[in-house]
Formats: structure tokens, sequence, C-alpha cells
């Protein structure tokens, strides 16, 4: 079902279209930031704010700061703090996402698979260099930064579909 908030919807990998354009070029250590392919400061401005908001519309979401990333990161959390074994759908504690806004616009999260591998196929998507390593999720990926209003629909539907596998885990265990 679509909606205002989140007009496109991911159900199935094969939904997920192809980002148009080369990948952007990105630091491949702490912190992992995106390097070129951004959009004005302006536009990144008003693409992460609008970003933010869709993602906190999420029943559940808590808007606060991001405990993985640096000061000043939007980090997005589930209000229920999902059990110790759950570290594949999370970043850090109840963090399913933060956005570097006020940096490059990208955005980190725990992408499960098969969508993880098809946004990394079809260009939206890489892993984090530290993926895999003791308190990194192995599914941790950057989206890249939105460089326009469709992208940040996109974006909005793979970090949906994020928080919709971190739900599900944490009422698996409740």
């Amino acid at each position: 079902m679509k909606d205002q908030m989140f007009p496109f919807i991911i159900s199935a990998p094969e939904d997920l279209p192809a980002r148009q354009g080369d990948r952007p070029r990105t630091s491949k250590a702490a912190p992992h930031s995106q390097l070129d392919q951004l959009p004005s400061v302006a536009d990144r401005a008003a693409f992460s704010s609008l970003l933010a908001a869709q993602i906190s519309l999420l029943p559940e979401a808590v808007v606060g700061g991001s405990r993985r990333a640096p000061p000043g990161t939007t980090g997005f959390h589930m209000a229920t703090n999902p059990p110790p074994h759950a570290e594949r759908a999370f970043l850090l504690g109840a963090e399913f996402a933060h956005i570097h806004g006020e940096d490059d616009g990208s955005l980190h999260t725990v992408l499960p698979e098969p969508l993880r591998s098809d946004a990394i196929e079809k260009g939206w998507a890489e892993p984090h260099p530290f993926a895999g390593m003791p308190t990194v999720s192995p599914d941790t990926v950057m989206l890249y930064a939105p460089r326009n209003v469709d992208e940040v629909a996109i974006i909005a539907a793979l970090v949906r579909h994020v928080w919709m596998n971190a739900k599900q885990v944490v009422k698996r265990e409740v």
C-alpha cells in the first residue's frame, strides 16, 4: 500500500529500480563517507529533512542521536529495545539507521537479504568497510545520498524495509 509519506514501496527485490549513473566514490575507513555525487548543501539539507520526516513517521520509530556515528548524526531507533542476540537487524542497541544530514547526506543501515544484495547490485548501496567485524552487522550498508526527491522516496522505501525487519525481530522476542 502506498501513501503520501511512502509513495514508493518495495515488496520484492525486483521492485527496486537501478540507480542512474556511476557509483559515488566513498572513503574506505572510518568515518565511512560519500565523497562525490553530492547534492548542493541546500538540497542535501532538504532531502535529509524529508527523509528524516518520512522515517520518523514509522510506528515505534524514535528519532535521536546516533549511538554508532559521530555527534550531530540523526539516529533512528526502535522504541522497544531489541533482544541481545538481534545484532544483525540493528547498527547498535535499538538503532536501525542513521543519516549524515549535516555531512554528506548518506545513510547507514542494516539491510537484510535478499534486498541487501539487490540494492548493492543496482547501485543504491555498498557494504560498510567494517561489516561483519565484531559489533558490526554483516548486513550494514551505506545508502548513497539522494540526488533528487525520487531518490529520497526509494531510499525511504529501503529504510522502511529495514524498519519492518527490525520490528519483526523485536516482536518475535517479546
